[in-house]
């Protein structure tokens, strides 16, 4: 394609352990594309690691950093990924290091390439196998210190990402469930993405499972495809990864063949991220009449029963749809003759059999939180709302008084709600 001086890039980031990828799209309907480490060559693995050149403050990344090495020119320093979640200090020739730090000028010496495209970064999707909130707190601090410059930053797992790819694909490949091949080391995950059609919005949820795989077997990854894919129809299935390459695979290759459509490679996720990304700048049709719910997102919307204008009414606190573990919501209310807050859950795949203290209604289940000891008449309280666990919502409450009427007692109550149960069968 085409470079456009200025343009402005979103940029897809798939961050691995070993290696990491680059996407990008010179507009929010552009196509993305990955960029090769070899000119004219398909090669899109930047190898995570750095080397720093001995006696001197030069560090090497990638491709380059390992070249250094072999050379016996310096100092290899992989698995920055991994020490950066430890936060242990880094040791190199005598002198101690902030792994973040180094994860961070990795990163910001590999987004350099962008420079070929003759374009800017606009906004930026980082994607990493699973995201939480411990791995969440290292990306932030690596973007934060590579003193990069974005309109917007975000964060999601490969299975997100997955499905970002599918929202740009034709609708024909929205027809029945796809499936994912991932390929890594002696291991295969696979990525199932299935839709409930009896919601609105239609959900989409992606199964993860992973199985071990030591070395390239025709008649292992049969097995493997044939329990995957089970009784179900099956319209498209990704097949990721180098270690797919080569003719080993045959009789497997014509099992998943067999009336799917079969695509191979090996940058679907740095491709997902970017067009995760063009997604939440411009929303497609398909993104507007589907929502997805996967491991790390919250599948009910969250809310309470107040009263306004004498009526009862629901209030929105938190949506389904959004990263559990950014799940959050402060706010003030005031409560009257009484000590009870109540909250309303819907799910949107699980639904729950009522617990102590709730009841079911056609639109949901409500939730009586009781604040015992709270001093009768009105009060004005401070609430808090997190999620502890996807399945976990936290309420915080805090008496904060009613002005001259009544001083605050400071008085604090907590409770943790299970949203919904594992066990419990699509809704």
């Amino acid at each position: 394609m085409g470079f456009v001086n200025n343009a402005k890039l979103i940029v897809g980031y798939d961050l691995g352990n070993e290696y990491s990828q680059i996407s990008y799209a010179l507009s929010e309907t552009g196509v993305a594309e990955t960029i090769s480490q070899i000119a004219g060559e398909q090669k899109y693995n930047i190898p995570t690691v750095l080397c720093k050149r001995h006696g001197k403050n030069q560090w090497f990344y990638g491709r380059e950093a390992l070249r250094a090495a072999d050379r016996q020119e310096g100092i290899l320093v992989e698995n920055l990924l991994g020490m950066a979640m430890d936060g242990e200090p880094v040791v190199v020739e005598g002198e101690s290091y902030d792994p973040a730090a180094l994860l961070a000028l990795f990163f910001k010496r590999s987004l350099g390439q962008l420079s070929q495209t003759g374009g800017k970064l606009s906004s930026l999707m980082v994607t990493c196998p699973v995201i939480d909130r411990k791995i969440l707190k290292v990306l932030v601090k690596m973007v934060e210190s590579s003193l990069i410059k974005a309109d917007r930053i975000s964060f999601q797992g490969y299975a997100e990402s997955f499905y970002g790819y599918m929202l740009r694909q034709p609708k024909e490949l929205w027809t029945h469930p796809a499936i994912l091949f991932q390929y890594s080391r002696d291991m295969i995950r696979i990525y199932r993405m299935e839709y409930n059609r009896r919601t609105t919005p239609i959900v989409v949820i992606v199964e993860e499972n992973e199985y071990a795989f030591p070395q390239p077997s025709d008649e292992a990854l049969l097995e493997i495809a044939e329990e995957a894919c089970g009784k179900s129809i099956i319209g498209s299935v990704f097949l990721i990864g180098d270690g797919f390459q080569g003719d080993w695979m045959k009789e497997s290759l014509r099992f998943l063949c067999r009336g799917r459509r079969v695509f191979q490679g090996n940058n679907l996720f740095s491709k997902g991220a970017c067009c995760g990304m063009q997604e939440k700048t411009t929303p497609g049709e398909l993104s507007r009449t589907h929502v997805f719910l996967g491991n790390d997102k919250l599948k009910a919307n969250i809310g309470m029963q107040v009263l306004r204008g004498g009526k009862e009414s629901y209030f929105a606190l938190l949506d389904a749809g959004m990263n559990w573990y950014e799940a959050e919501r402060t706010l003030e209310v005031y409560i009257q003759d009484g000590n009870e807050l109540l909250l309303k859950l819907v799910p949107l795949i699980r639904r729950n059999s009522p617990k102590a203290g709730a009841a079911s209604d056609r639109d949901g289940i409500v939730m009586r939180i009781v604040l015992e000891g709270l001093v009768e008449g009105t009060a004005r309280l401070k609430l808090h709302f997190y999620l502890k666990s996807e399945h976990c919502l936290v309420v915080e409450a805090e008496d904060l008084g009613f002005g001259e009427f009544r001083a605050a007692s400071g008085r604090t109550w907590k409770d943790e709600i299970e949203i919904y149960q594992e066990a419990d069968g699509w809704g």
